[in-house]
């Protein structure tokens, strides 16, 4: 668990008792965004399969709660392919609370999932993010040190429209300047 300073949300793993929050932001931008193409929000049984399966590979599902310990957001870091040649590289996703975007939560959770994955061998990250006009998200990750690393347009079609993903990018530890020596550890 870490807190950046006395304002910061506290950022800690998340438990299964976090399912219902979780699901409950999910449900937000599912129905009302682009962050997500996902255009029907999964129950909470699927949501709580999923956050298995995140930390069954070894990867983090972080949360951030505010100083009255209301979960304010989440951020899971997922393999970014199944084959054995991208072992090395994980995708981020964050999602906040309704009506508390740009209070640093994203920030917050993203910088923990960076030092999390790092901290396991991880070498890359990826950003997937849905829509282009998604301009917090883009600056979010910007901000994290992530590059655009190309455009996907009208990959997704949602809310009666096409829609883009931008893909971001940013090396994790030495990136790769240096060869691995195995796999990252997984728990």
């Amino acid at each position: 668990m870490h807190r950046i300073s006395a304002q910061a949300p506290l950022v800690r793993a998340s438990v299964e008792a976090d399912i219902p929050a979780i699901a409950a932001i999910y449900r937000h931008h599912v129905t009302t965004g682009l962050a997500s193409f996902e255009e029907t929000s999964p129950d909470l049984a699927e949501l709580a399969r999923r956050r298995e399966a995140v930390l069954a590979s070894g990867l983090p599902w972080l949360i951030a709660e505010d100083l009255d310990g209301k979960v304010v957001g989440y951020a899971y870091a997922a393999l970014y392919r199944p084959r054995s040649a991208y072992r090395f590289t994980v995708e981020d996703s964050i999602y906040v609370a309704p009506g508390m975007i740009g209070r640093g939560i994203g920030r917050s959770l993203l910088t923990a999932l960076i030092a999390e994955t790092t901290g396991v061998g991880y070498r890359q990250m990826i950003a997937v993010i849905g829509d282009s006009g998604n301009h917090a998200s883009i600056a979010l990750h910007r901000s994290c040190g992530f590059r655009e690393a190309g455009r996907l347009r009208s990959v997704g079609f949602k809310f009666g429209r096409w829609v883009d993903s931008v893909l971001m990018q940013r090396a994790l530890g030495p990136g790769d300047t240096v060869l691995p020596r195995d796999r990252p550890s997984r728990g």
